[in-house]
């Protein structure tokens, strides 16, 4: 069934503040495994929240204080939340990534997240640990608004997730992606494309009433194309930034995008009408035979009436969000403080595998979270090198205007989101026109749109903007979650001494606990080095780089070479053994 926010039960306690009520939204979520066969094909282990899935949704208003603890019943895998697109503005310590602004929840232990929520809008919450919200810890975040604008132009809201869905454990088909035995990068294709986490999915619309469908893909890999057949959508909200109202035949959901539509119903109930969600098979290096990538579902007016099957489409021609208006009209900033360029590409290693980069460097982990590395180390925090050779680490001054200039030297299209913030895009070119060229530019958008996940296309690029007026750690990163878990992410040091200054004596004591119960360290540079702040030796590093000349086709080679000498040795030790037979004649 759809998800009906007015149904939803959620404990509050209310609290009065400065004349008018907030709440303190608070959630307990047992974190572990349960069984679900969303698309009827195949019954699987998925990851759970108190015992269910599909996840609850958490669901607050402007202003509220969210709560959430957290205990992880996983047995077999440390965890994490982050709260997709909330900025935690004076909370970077709350937004959850592994590595960069905590510990991992290791199995066993509690953690809680607890922060006030100041944006309303359609965001979601998943672990951003080691590929665990493919395996089903994701799930729609809601923040409603008393003072919306365009509260009065519906009578009711429908939360629809579009996702797409593996049979397989993340886990192992993460060590097949990134291996010497996949050195093109071949992403694993999904087995299925889910609506609400099920697939005929059935919506009660009554005559004459509209509807704020709020959409969410939460989807590992896969864009979805979104239509509503014979009823025209309204786009009134992307990524928690209210837009003047833009009407739109079909909408493109790339991976974390969200949207929030208008859909007036027809004034009669002689017909149901399928809406459909189709995954964009262009990422997809190899189709497999039979698979679906639609789901459908039905805006259901008589409940006596047939469900038509969709009508095929001769084409995609979604909407373009470049031409969207923020209702707030926040005007293009016309200076720019810091320009950070980050080119992308898809590589080798010297272990074979397919990793991506930015500007030659590929994502790892550092050993001090990258919060603690910039909480530790005094003054010494501006420096970027104590933050890694492997973090593609930038730090950003104090209410800069920041310009992100991404070049995608690689034929795929990547959805990028940014922690802490939203951004103007104010330049996004077509696919295969190469780098940006700064002197041969577009004119800039008077307002641009504003969001904080976006697509470049293949071979494309896009400029980015935003001021630098949220002290924190905050990842840029792909979110494709193949490519994150292949080094697709830069970290944005952001007013690290402000930082220390906010959050003096702020770190929760569990928090520290999660790092001692894994045996991380809180303090000194990226390895862990309290000393001498300049010396990584220890650090986690990437595997080498490949011989100079030496290129993926050459590992193809290697690899059938190294199966067919291991064939054939296997054969010669076969022969080898078997018992020697007495000569007759």
């Amino acid at each position: 069934m759809a998800l009906s926010l007015s149904s939803f039960l959620v404990p509050i306690s209310l609290l009065l503040v400065s004349g008018g009520y907030c709440a303190t939204v608070t959630y307990d979520f047992d974190v572990g495994w349960v069984h679900a066969n969303p698309d009827e094909a195949f019954n699987r282990p998925t990851i759970g929240i108190n015992g269910q899935w599909p996840i609850p949704p958490i669901v607050a208003t402007k202003g509220d204080r969210i709560v959430v603890n957290v205990k992880n019943s996983l047995s077999n895998e440390s965890t994490s939340l982050h709260f997709h697109g909330l900025y935690q503005n004076g909370s970077t310590h709350m937004d959850g990534p592994p590595s960069v602004t905590q510990c991992g929840i290791a199995p066993g232990s509690s953690f809680t997240y607890n922060f006030t929520v100041d944006q309303p809008g359609t965001y979601w919450y998943h672990s951003h640990s080691r590929g665990q919200y493919p395996d089903g810890l994701r799930g729609p975040l809601i923040i409603h608004d008393p003072d919306s604008p365009h509260k009065d132009l519906y009578d009711e809201e429908i939360v629809l997730t579009f996702s797409d869905w593996y049979h397989d454990l993340m886990d192992g088909l993460l060590a097949g992606f990134i291996s010497i035995a996949n050195p093109s990068g071949a992403e694993p294709v999904p087995n299925a494309a889910l609506v609400n986490d099920t697939q005929n999915l059935t919506v009660s619309i009554t005559p004459g009433k509209t509807y704020l469908f709020r959409m969410v893909n939460m989807g590992a890999f896969a864009a979805q194309y979104v239509w509503f057949e014979h009823h025209t959508m309204q786009i009134v909200e992307v990524d928690g930034i209210y837009t003047e109202p833009t009407d739109a035949d079909m909408i493109y959901m790339t991976a974390a995008q969200r949207y929030s539509v208008l859909i007036t119903a027809k004034n009669t109930s002689d017909a149901n009408f399928a809406f459909v969600g189709s995954m964009d098979q262009d990422l997809f290096d190899v189709i497999p035979d039979g698979l679906n990538p639609n789901v459908t579902g039905w805006l259901v007016y008589d409940n006596g009436k047939d469900k038509p099957a969709p009508q095929e489409v001769d084409a995609f021609e979604p909407f373009d969000d470049f031409t969207l208006v923020p209702v707030d009209k926040e005007e293009a900033y016309s200076h720019v403080d810091h320009t950070v360029q980050l080119d992308l590409k898809m590589d080798n290693l010297n272990d074979g595998a397919n990793y991506a980069f930015f500007n030659d460097v590929t994502y790892v982990a550092p050993k001090v979270p990258t919060l603690y590395t910039a909480l530790s180390t005094g003054a010494n925090a501006t420096d970027p090198a104590i933050y890694g050779s492997n973090t593609n680490q930038f730090v950003l001054g104090a209410n800069e205007v920041v310009e992100i200039v991404l070049n995608n030297n690689d034929p795929g299209k990547h959805p990028f989101h940014l922690h802490g913030h939203a951004f103007q895009v104010v330049s996004r070119s077509d696919e295969e026109a190469g780098s940006y060229d700064a002197s041969n530019a577009p004119e800039l958008p008077a307002t641009p749109m504003r969001r904080d996940t976006i697509l470049v296309r293949p071979n494309g690029n896009v400029v980015l903007r935003f001021r630098a007026d949220n002290p924190g750690i905050w990842l840029f990163h792909c979110h494709i979650e193949w490519h994150v878990a292949s080094g697709l992410i830069a970290t944005l040091i952001e007013n690290p001494l402000g930082l220390q200054d906010q959050l003096a004596g702020k770190i929760p004591q569990n928090h520290l606990d999660a790092c001692k119960t894994s045996n991380e360290p809180t303090e000194g540079n990226a390895a862990g080095n309290t000393v001498d702040l300049l010396d990584l030796t220890g650090e986690y590093k990437s595997p080498g780089e490949l011989p100079a000349g030496f290129t993926a086709r050459g590992i193809v080679a290697l690899v059938f070479s190294c199966i067919a000498a291991f064939l054939g040795m296997a054969v010669i030790s076969w022969y080898g053994i078997q018992p020697v037979k007495a000569k007759t004649g």
